[in-house]
């Protein structure tokens, strides 16, 4: 499935390199020996990056030529970045598409390797989720990055997948448990669907890092997927629960009219039911994971010192 190493030393082209997940993942290629130019739109963005022990890229993921660049002068790329403008979704999705399509066409031809990022909860519910299992087709979303990266890899370019669950945890998230745990502040409860037996799978982000790197190193061959998850699903109710119990506030189960109504914009996601396995994952790349699974991670002051 992989093809011997072009690079003992890589020089890695990353998007949202200062990012939650990118940060961890510049870290981690650092740490590896390899180095990292890291892809910067604002001068504290590259302050962070100078810090951490990388090269700066000026750009920014709407600036096409600074994306060409950036691929033109480095042995492989791995793309965290996304605009978080859930305002104009549709349209950063839009941009996310050209950003992948832009990079693949720049290392065309080259064989360099090309990561991007995806996530488990594109997959089809009801069932444990594998890294052969590709996006379900009624799932409306306008995320189209799965479908950019096999366009490319159809080209002959060798992208490869890295999907992340819904929870990637850490100190510094800024994600889906933070958001929960605003809304039981605001709202003075914790709250579950019925039995809250929907479960989430996770991943610490310094965890996640390593999947980025082991595949980059592996020269994974055009179009496969990657699972960096550690726990296949926690069930929504123990989330739930732990931060109730930190709030010292009640936890409650609700009917789905009366979640929907409490969780209001988020309750698509509080819903979702995404059990995803990485087993291939960890065989294929050799990936093991020792940090701290997300219940222990939520149990931490950080997550509540806001």
């Amino acid at each position: 499935m992989y093809h011997q190493l072009k690079y003992k030393i890589m020089r890695v082209f990353v998007t949202g390199a200062t990012g939650f997940v990118g940060s961890a993942v510049v870290q981690e290629l650092l740490s590896a020996g390899h180095e990292v130019l890291g892809l910067a739109r604002s001068d504290a963005s590259a302050r962070l990056l100078l810090e951490a022990g990388a090269e700066v890229h000026r750009g920014d993921l709407e600036d096409l030529d600074s994306l060409k660049r950036g691929a033109a002068i480095t042995d492989g790329i791995i793309h965290t970045g996304f605009i978080h403008d859930f305002t104009r979704y549709k349209e950063m999705c839009a941009v996310d598409r050209r950003a992948i399509e832009t990079l693949g066409e720049a290392i065309k031809g080259t064989d360099k390797p090309l990561l991007v990022t995806s996530g488990t909860a594109l997959l089809p519910e009801g069932k444990l989720g594998t890294e052969n299992d590709k996006r379900d087709p009624n799932t409306p979303n306008p995320r189209e990055t799965e479908q950019a990266a096999d366009a490319l890899a159809a080209l002959g370019i060798r992208v490869a997948v890295v999907r992340l669950p819904p929870s990637v945890h850490g100190e510094g998230d800024h994600g889906f448990v933070p958001i929960l745990i605003n809304l039981a502040r605001q709202k003075g409860v914790s709250v579950y669907e019925n039995e809250g037996a929907n479960l989430w799978p996770a991943v610490h982000r310094l965890d996640a890092a390593k999947v980025y790197r082991l595949t980059l190193e592996r020269n994974a061959e055009p179009g496969t997927r990657f699972h960096a998850v550690a726990e296949e699903g926690i069930a929504f109710k123990d989330i739930a629960t732990i931060i109730g119990n930190r709030l010292n506030l009640p936890v409650e189960s609700k009917s789905t009219e009366e979640a929907t109504a409490h969780f209001d914009w988020f309750s698509h996601f509080a819903a979702f039911d995404n059990p995803t396995s990485s087993k291939q994952t960890q065989e294929q790349l050799g990936w093991s994971f020792n940090q701290p699974g997300l219940i222990e991670d939520i149990d931490n002051a950080y997550y509540f010192s806001i």
